[in-house]
């Protein structure tokens, strides 16, 4: 699965928004959607860990 993929599939499976996640996570609502677009597509460890704990799923998992 692509990091794109595995952030919109967990965010969906918790049931938030892209703005609930960026609030979590402390990234811009529009950081989310390029990355779901894939626009952009390699977040610093920082920014992974804070979505992977914002998700409830270990940065391991965004990166499959």
């Amino acid at each position: 699965m692509t990091l794109k993929r595995a952030i919109r599939h967990a965010r969906k499976v918790q049931g938030l928004s892209q703005l609930e996640l960026a609030k979590r996570a402390k990234v811009a609502q529009g950081y989310i959607s390029d990355l779901e677009a894939g626009t952009k597509k390699n977040p610093g460890i920082a920014v992974l860990k804070r979505l992977a704990s914002a998700l409830g799923v270990p940065v391991a998992a965004l990166l499959e």
